[in-house]
């Protein structure tokens, strides 16, 4: 039989939610890349069930954060309660700065539906579903990849410059490379069960935690008429028991839930992990999202961290092939991502412990702690405000820190702007996934940066008159965040990270640049239409 042998930049191997975002990404960078996926169709079960701000930034970015936006639910508040259903912690998250809603839940498979649907804006891009890799190697130059359709037999080879695997916990390709994935699984296992809701009653649209030490529940909106529990298997239960529809019905009903307000979907058993691979890369292969980590989901950020992997690692990607970086920026990739993930990661085992302590008198205190403690402005303001939430921030990796700002290796806040044309757009949209000079004085030579034909805008206040070369800070956030940081000209990455800062006459750091970037494509590409998911 003979193979079908065809050449890329890059191969994604997984279609996931991570696959999927950096497909897009890669796609309207105008990079050559293979998908392969082993299943024929979208996931059935909503595995991730809320995302965050950052993580919309990211879909921002491909166009498609307003259409996903159609399928999720938003300012839903979150209870965490006791045995007798009071609440003794309760949020409602307020904003962060990055122009979408703080917590967002989600429905995956109608979400991975719009990104996939997005991908369709790109003949740069090919997918092939139903697809198993059998076979990966690579040397100095290049990574092949044996595909085999799964329906016709036929195999394919693919070759690239690079490979991303995101192809799951289990990552076979992580495991053929022998990369090590540490850490633990949790001992107790735990049923989810997903239900189609056909009657509201009057916390529906709300997050509940109940932390009771006899069974802790969770009990979790999801959009388009879906809502989902989850409960562990206590010691001595069979967890085959629990996922049947007459034990599920003994479950629902102790929370007032029966036949008449929800359809039960479907039930699954599953653990917890705390996990890392060893390397995120070796050679030419990376791995990005539960490939090269795995965490715990109380606080929704499993599939979100995967996506910031994407986010991180396709515009360094891009630049390379293209010839505006050096190789080794690619190196940076897991420099920045994992002491972030490893943060994620240690916040979600903390709200897990508060969730799941089963000790009656630990309770018991907890809930009189949290009590007062909320009653406390500053922790009030500290948990509602999400002062615990490690928000995407840098120590090291590609970032150069010679003009002495806090503001290197932070995400630029995102407000709404106005435009030289007097439209009023959010920042991100102006800024166009590119590198940027900002600066809040006059404009200066900059000679490094002007050699590369970088971007340059001025931020003048709000109120100005919108001008040639500004964008107007109309919400008053930019400049106030510039003088907090002692920044008057920012160096802007492609994804909004602050590279490098200047202050008043002292020139800006020399820029990482091999050639000068090149106008990413993605804005010529338009989003797909609105879609009806079941």
């Amino acid at each position: 039989m003979n193979t079908e042998q065809h050449d890329y930049d890059v191969i994604i191997v997984g279609y996931g939610p991570v696959g999927v975002t950096a497909a897009n990404l890669l796609g309207g960078m105008g990079v050559r890349v293979a998908v392969v996926e082993r299943d024929a169709s979208i996931h059935p079960r909503a595995r991730a069930i809320s995302t965050d701000e950052e993580t919309m930034r990211i879909w921002q970015a491909i166009g498609l954060a307003e259409r996903l936006k159609q399928d999720m639910l938003a300012g839903r508040p979150i209870d965490f309660v006791d045995t007798r259903g009071r609440s003794f912690l309760s949020l409602a998250p307020a904003p962060r700065g990055n122009g979408h809603p703080p917590q967002l839940f989600i429905y995956q498979p109608a979400t991975e539906q719009v990104l996939r649907d997005g991908v369709g804006r790109y003949p740069n891009v090919k997918v092939l579903l139903g697809h198993d890799c059998e076979l990966v190697e690579q040397d100095d130059e290049t990574v092949t990849v044996t595909a085999r359709d799964l329906t016709e037999g036929t195999p394919r080879t693919l070759r690239g410059a690079y490979l991303i695997a995101a192809d799951g916990g289990s990552s076979p390709i992580r495991t053929r490379l022998g990369i090590g994935f540490d850490g633990r699984t949790y001992h107790d296992r735990w049923i989810v069960i997903d239900t189609k809701v056909k009657r509201d009653w009057d916390t529906v649209d709300r997050l509940r935690f109940h932390c009771d030490p006899a069974r802790p529940a969770v009990d979790c909106p999801t959009p388009l008429g879906h809502h989902r529990w989850e409960f562990p298997v206590l010691p001595g239960e069979d967890e085959q028991d629990l996922i049947s529809h007459d034990y599920i019905w003994r479950l629902l009903r102790r929370y007032g839930r029966t036949p008449n307000e929800v359809e039960i979907l479907r039930a699954v058993a599953y653990s917890h992990h705390v996990r890392f691979a060893s390397q995120w890369r070796i050679g030419r292969i990376f791995l990005a999202g539960d490939a090269a980590h795995a965490m715990p989901p109380w606080i929704g950020e499993g599939m979100s961290s995967g996506v910031r992997d994407a986010g991180n690692l396709c515009w360094k990607l891009a630049g390379v092939l293209r010839g505006e970086l050096p190789a080794d920026v690619l190196d940076s990739y897991e420099v920045e991502r994992k002491p972030h993930v490893r943060e994620m990661t240690a916040q979600a085992v903390r709200f897990g412990r508060i969730i799941t302590e089963r000790r009656p008198g630990l309770t018991g205190l907890r809930n009189v702690a949290f009590r007062v403690l909320m009653r406390v402005p500053a922790f009030r303001a500290y948990m509602q405000e999400a002062g615990w939430f490690p928000a995407t921030s840098y120590r090291k990796g590609l970032l150069d820190r010679t003009g002495g700002s806090r503001a290197v290796g932070k995400q630029l806040p995102q407000p709404w702007v106005r435009t030289e044309d007097g439209d009023r757009v959010r920042l991100d949209d102006v800024l166009a996934s590119r590198w940027t000079l900002l600066h809040t004085g006059p404009a200066r030579p900059w000679p490094a940066w002007a050699a590369g034909g970088i971007g340059c805008l001025q931020v003048t206040p709000a109120g100005s008159v919108p001008a040639p070369g500004t964008i107007v800070d109309d919400e008053d956030v930019l400049i106030p965040w510039m003088r907090r940081h002692h920044a008057t000209v920012l160096a802007l990455r492609p994804d909004v990270v602050v590279y490098a800062t200047a202050t008043g006459a002292a020139d800006l750091p020399r820029p990482p640049f091999v050639t000068a970037p090149r106008t990413p494509v993605r804005e010529q590409a338009s989003p797909p239409a609105a879609t009806t998911t079941p």
